[in-house]
């Protein structure tokens, strides 16, 4: 029995980690105020105003509230979606089925990052361009077809925790939104899910994270790897198998299950890429039948005691906050019920 029951989305209400952002709001009377880490209208959510954003280019001056929003960047869509915000446009085509705006006709579709029309922006008059991830490289197109709105991108930077860097985003959108404290609790509750992962783990059971698509196990690099990579540094996880040359791979790297089954790790942290994007493909095949239908595997510890945990079903094309405080979660329990 493995950990996969957890596939459903839970929604958490949301909250903006303080301090995270330095933020000036200008309100419609022209009276400006700064803080540290959000600010709000008042109370006023109707009237209009200016805040400033440190975002991965500078500071940039958003409208708030924005009249017109148009989000490229898949981590936002959940929280976005939580927090009601009306979208012009958006890259509907590339959003999972558990976010609402994928079947909205209403907002204007932009396609995904492989065939996107960029065009379609200029239609939507966009005063905040929410962009990221496999949009990322548009930003130019988005700044040259529509010069008069504000690009916001929060990408996880490199240099910084990768958990900070999920609650640097909210905290911005919560400060333009006025969802300061929603953005503070989705901060609070990926806080809360990851004390619980580093006080469950007992510092020394060896640790790999895969990512299987096509029916194939791809090795999730520690530190290196897209998605779980960071985990490993973030929590003291052991890796059970280290090698060079690892890279972000959106599929993983290769990797044999002979060598999976000689380093027998004691925990497999799994993401199903395929759950996202071809669960309805009738050669769709889930990634606990891989494992279980793998003779090599059967004998390794993760896989012997069930202490595979996976991923919720649309985290490749999520990657919210709220994805990986779920899956924080389920990994706790998983960690909680083996001690």
């Amino acid at each position: 029995m493995t950990s996969h029951s957890r596939l459903s989305r839970r929604h958490f209400s949301a909250l903006s980690t303080a301090g995270a952002l330095g933020v000036v709001l200008t309100a419609c009377g022209g009276s400006t105020q700064a803080a540290d880490g959000g600010a709000s209208d008042g109370g006023d959510s109707g009237a209009a105003g200016t805040v400033e954003i440190e975002d991965n280019n500078g500071t940039q001056t958003v409208q708030t509230p924005p009249a017109s929003v148009v989000a490229t960047d898949n981590r936002t869509f959940e929280t976005l979606q939580d927090w009601d915000v009306t979208l012009t446009a958006a890259a509907r085509a590339l959003m999972p089925t558990t976010i609402s705006y994928r079947d909205d006709e209403s907002i204007i579709d932009l396609g995904n990052h492989r065939e996107p029309d960029l065009e379609a922006v200029v239609a939507a008059e966009p005063t905040l361009i929410i962009n990221g991830q496999r949009f990322a490289d548009y930003h130019e197109d988005f700044a040259r077809l529509a010069p008069d709105a504000a690009i916001l991108e929060l990408d996880p930077r490199d240099d910084q925790p990768f958990a900070d860097e999920l609650k640097r985003q909210v905290s911005a959108l919560g400060t333009v939104f006025s969802k300061e404290a929603e953005a503070e609790q989705l901060g609070a509750d990926l806080d809360a899910a990851m004390e619980r992962v580093t006080a469950a783990y007992n510092g020394s059971d060896t640790v790999m994270a895969v990512n299987v698509s096509g029916g194939e196990i791809g090795y999730i690099a520690p530190g290196a790897g897209r998605t779980l990579g960071w985990t490993f540094e973030a929590f003291g996880f052991v890796p059970a198998l280290e090698v060079e040359g690892a890279s972000d791979d959106h599929q993983g790297d290769d990797i044999s299950v002979e060598a999976i089954a000689e380093s027998n790790p004691d925990w497999i942290l799994v993401m199903d890429r395929d759950a996202a994007i071809s669960a309805d493909d009738p050669a769709y095949e889930p990634a606990a039948e891989v494992f279980e239908a793998s003779e090599a595997l059967a004998g390794v510890t993760a896989v012997a005691e069930g202490r595979l945990v996976y991923m919720p079903a649309d985290t490749y094309t999520n990657e919210s906050i709220q994805t990986y405080t779920e899956y924080f979660e389920a990994l706790a329990d998983a960690l909680e019920g083996a001690a």
